[in-house]
Formats: C-alpha cells, sequence, structure tokens
C-alpha cells in the first residue's frame, strides 16, 4: 500500500509535561486505523499534530512525501470529526453539508449533486430541509462526516466521534463508519479509550501509553500476541502471571511446569505470562487449584475470580461454580503467550480489586480527555 501519511521522532511537551516522546507512525492509503489508549497517552495530540492544530518541538510529518509542518489546517488535505460535531445550528442539513464547497465558490449544480451524494452515503437522503438542532445525536454525527467527506480529503481523522453516543447507537456508527471507510477509500485516523470500538473497526491498531507507541498491529495481532503487561491488560482482560522460561516451549508459573508454544528466549529468563480469561477452563482435578471468590452472571457466560495460591484469576465460562468452591483448572499450550518483561510489569496482573463498578469509573475518565 502507498503511504500517505508518516511521523518520525515526533515529541511534544505541555508546560514542560511530555505527552509525546519520540513518536514514529506511518499511516497507509485506505486504512482505517485506530489511536487508542488511556485518557493523557497522547492520542489526541498525535491526531491534532496531524490536522495542524498543535506543532511539534521535535520530529519531521511529510503527507505523500511532502513535509507539511509549515502548512495551516486548511492547506492539508485531511479534514477532522470532532467529538463535538461543531454542527452550524443556523443552517439546515443541507447547508452544513455543502458549507466547504461553498467556501471555495463551487457551483451550484455541482454543490446539489455532492450533497445528494453524500447524503446518499450516509443515509440522511431526504434530510435536506431538516434543522441539524432536531436531529439525533447519531443523525448529527452523520452529518458531521459528510460535511468532513464532501470536500474528498486523503485523510479524515476523527477525534472520538462515538464517545457521546449511547451504547446501542455507538455498536450501529461503528459499523456504519467502517462501511462509509470501505466505500469511500479514504484514510480513517481513528482516536478512541475504547477497546472493543478499536478491535471490531480498525485495520490497523496502535497502542499508546505516556507519550509512548507500545504496539501496532492487526487487532488480531494485538489481541493474540500483547507485546507488554500494558497492552495484554489494556486489550481485554488478562491474567498476567510472572513466570520463568526454563526452555523453549516450557515455562513455570504459579508453583509447577505448563508446555507452551513460544520460543526464542534464554533458559531460566523472567517473563510475564499472559492467559485469557475465556482459556481457561474449569475442571475436575486440573493443572491448577484454587477457591472461587466472586461469580458474576453477564448473559452469554459467567465471569468467576477464583484464588490460586494467593492470586486472583479471572475465568469467563459458560460453566457455572459457587463461591466457596473448590475447583481446577486447565490451560491449553498454545493459550500460554510468553512476553518479555517491561517496564510494566508488576503493575498488571490479578483481580484482586476487580469490579466492574471501577471500569465504569475508568471509562467516564477516559471520556472527559480534552
Amino acid at each position: 500500500m502507498r503511504k500517505i501519511i508518516e511521523l518520525k521522532n515526533v515529541s511534544k511537551a505541555f508546560d514542560g509535561q511530555t505527552v509525546l516522546d519520540n513518536v514514529s507512525l506511518d499511516i497507509y492509503d485506505n486504512e482505517f486505523l485506530t489511536l487508542l489508549g488511556p485518557s493523557g497517552c497522547g492520542k489526541t495530540t498525535t491526531l491534532r499534530i496531524i490536522a495542524g492544530f498543535e506543532s511539534p518541538d521535535s520530529g519531521s510529518l511529510s503527507f505523500l512525501g511532502e513535509d507539511i509542518l509549515s502548512l495551516p489546517p486548511h492547506r492539508r488535505n485531511v479534514n477532522t470529526v470532532f467529538q463535538r460535531y461543531a454542527l452550524f445550528p443556523h443552517l439546515n442539513v443541507f447547508e452544513n453539508i455543502a458549507f466547504p464547497l461553498r467556501e471555495k465558490k463551487v457551483p451550484q449544480d455541482e454543490i446539489r449533486g455532492k450533497v445528494d451524494e453524500m447524503l446518499r452515503l450516509v443515509a440522511l437522503t431526504g434530510f435536506e430541509k431538516r434543522s441539524v438542532t432536531s436531529l439525533s445525536g447519531g443523525q448529527q454525527q452523520r452529518v458531521a462526516i459528510a460535511r468532513a467527506l464532501i470536500s474528498r480529503p486523503k485523510v479524515l481523522l476523527l477525534d472520538e466521534p462515538l464517545a457521546a453516543l449511547d451504547l446501542k447507537l455507538r455498536k450501529d456508527m461503528q459499523q456504519e463508519l467502517k462501511n462509509i471507510q470501505k466505500a469511500t477509500g479514504i484514510t480513517f485516523v481513528f482516536v478512541t479509550h475504547d477497546q472493543e470500538e478499536a478491535l471490531s473497526m480498525s485495520d490497523t491498531v496502535v497502542v499508546m501509553s505516556e507519550g509512548r507507541i507500545q504496539q501496532i498491529g492487526t487487532p488480531i495481532d494485538i489481541y493474540n500476541e500483547p507485546r507488554n503487561a500494558f497492552v495484554a491488560d489494556f486489550i481485554g482482560e488478562s491474567n498476567i502471571l510472572s513466570g520463568i522460561m526454563l526452555q523453549d516451549r516450557l515455562v513455570r508459573f504459579s508453583g509447577r511446569d505448563f508446555p507452551c508454544v513460544d520460543e526464542g528466549f534464554a533458559r531460566n529468563e523472567p517473563v510475564d505470562v499472559v492467559i485469557r480469561p475465556e482459556d481457561v477452563v474449569i475442571v475436575p482435578k486440573g493443572q491448577l487449584r484454587g477457591t472461587v471468590t466472586s461469580v458474576t452472571f453477564l448473559g452469554v457466560h459467567y465471569e468467576i475470580i477464583v484464588d490460586i495460591g494467593g492470586f486472583k484469576w479471572m475465568i469467563q465460562t459458560t460453566g457455572f461454580a459457587d463461591v466457596g468452591d473448590e475447583i481446577g483448572i486447565y490451560v491449553d499450550p498454545e493459550n500460554i503467550h510468553i512476553m518479555k518483561k517491561s517496564e510494566y510489569s508488576g503493575l498488571f496482573g490479578d483481580y484482586s480489586s476487580f469490579s466492574n463498578e471501577f471500569d465504569e469509573l475508568s471509562d467516564a475518565e477516559s471520556e472527559a480527555e480534552p
């Protein structure tokens, strides 16, 4: 694929605090790329530098091989859709979408044709004369997207555009955005703190933390092969244990040896071991045994917390175990993922303080990111 945007060694600080630390990133033609991370990780600042709303303290930014750092936002071939849609309340749907073309003095007949095309694309045909203030949140978002796309930018930047929508509408719009991106062939760069959103929509996911890129890959690669404990913890639920790689395909953790499929580590190298909750099977005896401390019914499965030697594992299963039950667990070798130790080792791992309420509080804080 052709490279559209290249950020190289980009750094940025505000009031002496580094928010981007030597970030390098390539973005390609017709790609749906998502910048994913918690509040304050630098994802929105990265987007604003691409858009031209911020300038880096160091590093370079090129667009189709040409340096664009000196270009103002309106001269860059990119458009931005913000979390707050910034529609013009005194203009109807047609005029909101047509606004960029009117600014360029495009003939009326051409404007009519292009607005009609955009209305079809975002499924708002027949809404031309509606006041934007009378529309639902999802409809307003579609107007904002149509307005951003009507001038056919090479890249569309989307800064948490789904954050203000309710859960069902967010899921509907996730699919709508993916369909629009495929239909137009325009590169989308999407910012979110929502892991499910990133995994379901993206061709490429860029996981960020503390101003640095932690991992770049496909959603499947990011989920199945996390590079460090931060990525493993942030992308879905993970049991992360400290272990010793005894030799290729054999790891020790929780006081016993487990066959695995990973290779290339030094003998007796300290490692982090990741096991996803859905990959843990409850069995009568098992490789390990523990006591169930919590059970939560989530409709399609139970979320069970089990204490094994003081480490609280999460298990997601359609089977049932009650609080206080002694259970055994089994993990298939191919579901044991080995990672090198990192600065995040020991910071994440068990579910001693796990609560859905904590997750909701974390989401609320992330949504408040400027």
